[in-house]
C-alpha cells in the first residue's frame, strides 16, 4: 500500500506541471552531429525575427567559426533580426584544459567585432558562480523564430561533426511559439539584464574579481527562478514543460527525482559520465527491487572526451574517465543480480575515437526527457541547467523515440558482469598511481561532487 501511495505521489507531481501543447509535426529528431550543424547554419540563414544562441562555448575553431560567421551574414542581410548569444562567462576567456595559454574565445569575439564595425552580434558571459570548478552555463536551447533547437552540445569541431571526429549528443527541433517566448524571455530577463552579466565582444570588461559580489548575488537569484508561461494542454495531449533549475532543491531536479518512480515498464538512462546522484541511485534500486526494467546507456571510458591515449603524455586531467569507471564498477558489482536475471541492462558506446555526450530519461512509451544535464552531482548542485520534458500519452512521437533509442544503441556492448570493466590494478601505472593518491588524502570524494 505505501508503494501505491508514493507513486501516486510522484505521477501527481508530473499530472500537476503547467504544459504546453505540441504539434508532433512540429517535433523533429536529428540523428547525426553533421544534421544538427546544417540544420543549425539553415536555420540562421532563414531566420526572420530573432536568434538566441545559448551554448557553454562557441569555439574559435572552423566549427565555431561557421556559426558566427553565419549570425554576422543573417544580420548583415537582414539588420532587423534580434540577434544574440550566450556563453559562460570562465569558459570563453580560457583556453581547452591542458592547452598552452594563448588567444582566447573571447578575444575571438572582439577581433570579430572589430572586423564588423557596422554589424553588432552581442555575446554575453555568464558567470554562474565565482569560478568555473564550482557551476557554469550548461543552459541550453538555442531559438531561431519559433523553434527551439535543443541539443546537449557546445559548439565546435567535434560537437559539429565538422571534420573527421564527432561527439555525439541528441538534437532535437522543437517548433512553438509559446515554448520560444517563455525560453527567450527568462533568458533576457534573468540572464542578459544582470549586473553579473558582461559582453564579451567588447574589450572593456571586468575581471572575474571584479565582479565577485554581482556574482554570488546573481546566482542566489537564480535559485527558484522558473521559465513563465501559460499552460494550454491537459494531461492527455502531446505537450512539452521547459524546466530550468539551480540548485539541489530546483524545479528540475525535482522533476527528475519524481519521473523516474513513475515508470510502469522499463527506464532508460543516458549519461556520458557515470557519477549519479544518490537519491537518484535509490530511484533505480527501488525500481528493480519492483521487478521494473532499467536500461543505462553510458560512454566508455575510451570515449569520454576527457580521454587520454596511453601514447599520449599523461595528464592529470586524463584520470577522469576511469573515476567514471570505478563508479560504474562498483555500482554494477552492488547490482550484479539483476544484471543477471536481466532487468538491468548497462551498456557502454564506443564508436572508434569518437566521443559520446548523450544525456536523457525516457519513461515507457509516455515521457521524454531531453537535457544537458548530466545527472551527476555537479549539475545538481552547482551548474545552471534546464531540460525539455515531453509528455506523449497518445504515442505520436512514437516512430522516433524508437529510432533514436536504435541508434544510440548501434555502437555500443552490453556488461554481463562487474568484472567485464576494468579494475584499478589494469590501468597504466600514472593513472593508478594518480588514483590512490587521491583515496589516500580522501579527496577523491570531493573531485566526484564537483566533476
Amino acid at each position: 500500500m505505501l508503494t501505491k501511495l508514493k507513486r501516486n505521489k510522484h505521477q501527481q507531481h508530473l499530472a500537476q506541471l503547467p504544459k504546453l501543447a505540441q504539434s508532433a509535426a512540429d517535433f523533429t529528431t536529428l540523428y547525426t552531429a553533421a544534421d544538427f550543424r546544417q540544420a543549425l547554419l539553415d536555420k540562421i540563414a532563414s531566420a526572420r525575427l530573432r536568434i538566441c544562441i545559448v551554448a557553454l562555448y562557441l569555439e574559435n575553431d572552423d566549427g565555431g567559426r561557421a556559426v558566427l560567421s553565419a549570425l554576422y551574414a543573417a544580420k548583415q542581410a537582414r539588420p532587423e533580426l534580434d540577434i544574440c548569444v550566450l556563453v559562460d562567462w570562465h569558459r570563453a576567456q580560457r583556453g581547452r584544459i591542458g592547452d598552452k595559454q594563448g588567444a582566447t574565445n573571447a578575444d575571438w569575439y572582439c577581433g570579430m567585432a572589430r572586423q564588423h564595425p557596422d554589424t553588432e552580434i552581442p555575446v554575453y558571459g555568464v558567470p554562474v558562480n565565482t569560478r568555473e570548478a564550482l557551476g557554469v552555463l550548461h543552459l541550453k536551447g538555442s531559438i531561431v523564430d519559433d523553434t527551439v533547437i535543443y541539443t546537449g552540445a557546445s559548439l565546435n569541431d567535434v560537437y559539429l561533426h565538422q571534420h573527421d571526429k564527432y561527439r555525439y549528443d541528441r538534437y532535437q527541433l522543437i517548433a512553438n511559439p509559446a515554448l520560444a517566448d517563455s525560453m527567450v524571455s527568462w533568458v533576457r530577463q534573468h540572464l542578459i539584464e544582470a549586473d553579473a552579466v558582461h559582453r564579451l565582444d567588447r574589450t572593456e570588461r571586468p575581471k572575474s574579481p571584479e565582479i565577485k559580489n554581482e556574482t554570488r548575488q546573481f546566482r542566489q537569484d537564480l535559485r527558484g527562478i522558473d521559465y513563465r508561461y501559460q499552460s494550454d494542454a491537459d494531461n492527455n495531449q502531446l505537450s512539452v514543460t521547459p524546466l530550468v533549475g539551480l540548485g539541489k532543491r530546483s524545479l528540475l531536479n525535482k522533476t527528475i527525482y519524481h519521473l523516474m518512480p513513475c515508470t510502469t515498464n522499463r527506464l532508460t538512462i543516458c549519461t556520458p559520465y557515470f557519477n549519479l546522484p544518490a537519491i537518484l541511485v535509490r530511484n533505480i534500486i527501488g525500481l528493480l527491487r519492483q521487478g521494473k526494467q532499467v536500461e543505462i546507456i553510458v560512454g566508455d571510458k575510451t570515449a569520454n572526451d576527457f580521454y587520454l591515449p596511453p601514447d599520449r603524455p599523461f595528464k592529470i586531467i586524463g584520470a577522469l574517465p576511469y573515476l567514471y569507471e570505478i563508479n560504474l564498477r562498483r555500482f554494477l558489482s552492488r547490482l550484479q543480480y539483476f544484471i543477471n536475471n536481466q532487468q538491468l541492462t548497462v551498456r557502454l558506446w564506443k564508436d572508434g575515437e569518437n566521443s559520446y555526450h548523450l544525456k536523457g530519461v525516457w519513461v515507457d512509451e509516455e515521457w521524454m526527457m531531453v537535457t544537458g544535464n548530466n545527472l551527476n552531482p555537479r549539475a545538481w548542485r552547482l551548474d545552471l541547467e534546464n531540460a525539455i520534458l515531453i509528455h506523449d500519452p497518445q504515442h505520436q512521437l512514437s516512430e522516433q523515440r524508437t529510432s533514436e533509442l536504435a541508434l544510440i544503441r548501434t555502437h555500443t556492448t552490453i556488461v554481463q558482469h562487474f568484472r567485464d570493466l576494468e579494475s584499478i590494478a589494469d590501468y597504466p601505472v600514472k593513472v593508478r598511481k594518480l588514483i590512490r593518491r587521491l583515496r589516500r588524502i580522501r579527496i577523491d570524494k570531493l573531485i566526484s561532487r564537483i566533476l
